[in-house]
């Protein structure tokens, strides 16, 4: 852990420069008194830094000098070709980027590690859409990217069931999840989300717009899509499943709420059969769903989901019924 924040450490001084004990410890989430622990030790190591006091001071950089990632371990550098993600950077229009960035650092790493990074980058790939899921074609996503790194106001066409709005959009960033784009941009004095494959026209409207100080992507990604989930999955289900159905559940409906229903199933019984309570849209989709996993599932609740799956059973009993 010490050794991956030593390196964190010397990346922000080498970006920054020059910044305050209180500043970096901010940044990386540690006291002001690690921080000069850490600081002495890559003092010791040889790193060219030292401190001022007063006004304007802190701790810095000799002017000029850059590591060379002597301190990577081989497992740090395989990891950052690990995390390329070549069709999300090329999508970002960023794999040119990728593969200077890459270029350096097998240049900078020593003998040893640099053979280890390339073996994995030649035998590991991140593929990030599901596996049963076609990427959405997103024919605005260059433009979109474009306003987010340039900060340049959008006037969108979006669709929205069957009309399209126009919107006015101030692009604060990108996050793909499971195969789709959703864009997070400010309107309105809100923050809200996008899915970019919904939207059809993408214009600058030459201005550009303050990006809020206080917004961090990753923050309003996890409430955002919570927010999203809690308006789509409005029902519970009470269900018995067999152990192919338990393994399975999570290819039938949303995979979230089949993980945390399955991460709380009661006891198995004798056959290995176990009761879950499974968040779903409604008790309708819940039935077409769970409908594939024909004799791994009894519906214990609500009566109305158990006469679904009972009437679904004996229609495809009825249309197999044969002589043969």
């Amino acid at each position: 852990m010490r050794a991956s924040r030593l390196i964190t450490l010397l990346f922000t001084l080498q970006r920054r420069r020059a910044a305050t004990a209180a500043e970096l410890a901010r940044e990386l989430e540690v006291s002001e008194r690690t921080i000069y622990r850490d600081v002495a030790a890559l003092a010791d190591a040889g790193v060219p830094l030292f401190t001022e006091s007063g006004p304007g001071g802190g701790i810095r950089l000799v002017d000029g000098w850059r590591t060379r990632l002597d301190g990577l371990t081989a497992h740090e550098a395989a990891a950052l070709f690990a995390v390329g993600a070549p069709q999300v950077l090329a999508e970002l229009g960023m794999s040119g980027a990728l593969a200077g960035a890459q270029a350096k650092l097998l240049a900078t790493l020593p003998e040893a590690m640099r053979e280890h990074a390339r073996t994995v980058a030649e035998r590991f790939h991140l593929d990030a859409p599901g596996w049963f899921h076609r990427p959405h074609d997103v024919p605005q996503l260059d433009a979109v990217a474009a306003a987010v790194w340039g900060q340049r106001r959008l006037r969108v066409g979006y669709r929205r069931r069957d009309e399209v709005v126009t919107r006015e959009l101030e692009p604060l960033g990108l996050v793909m999840k499971a195969g789709t784009w959703y864009l997070g941009a400010a309107t309105g004095g809100r923050v809200l989300t996008f899915r970019v494959d919904r939207i059809v026209t993408a214009e600058p409207t030459g201005e550009g717009f303050a990006r809020p100080p206080d917004f961090d992507l990753p923050t309003w990604w996890a409430g955002a899509s919570a927010g999203f989930e809690s308006t789509m999955l409005r029902g519970t289900v009470r269900l018995r499943l067999g152990p192919r159905g338990l393994r399975q559940l999570t290819h039938v409906t949303d995979a979230d709420a089949a993980a945390r229903a399955v991460a709380h199933a009661g006891e198995p019984d004798a056959d290995g059969w176990r009761e879950v309570e499974l968040a779903v849209e409604d008790v309708r989709v819940a039935a077409g769903q769970l409908v594939g996993l024909a004799g791994e599932v009894e519906a214990l609740g609500p009566p109305e989901l158990r006469s679904a799956l009972r009437s679904a059973g004996l229609a495809l009993a009825a249309h197999n019924a044969g002589t043969g």
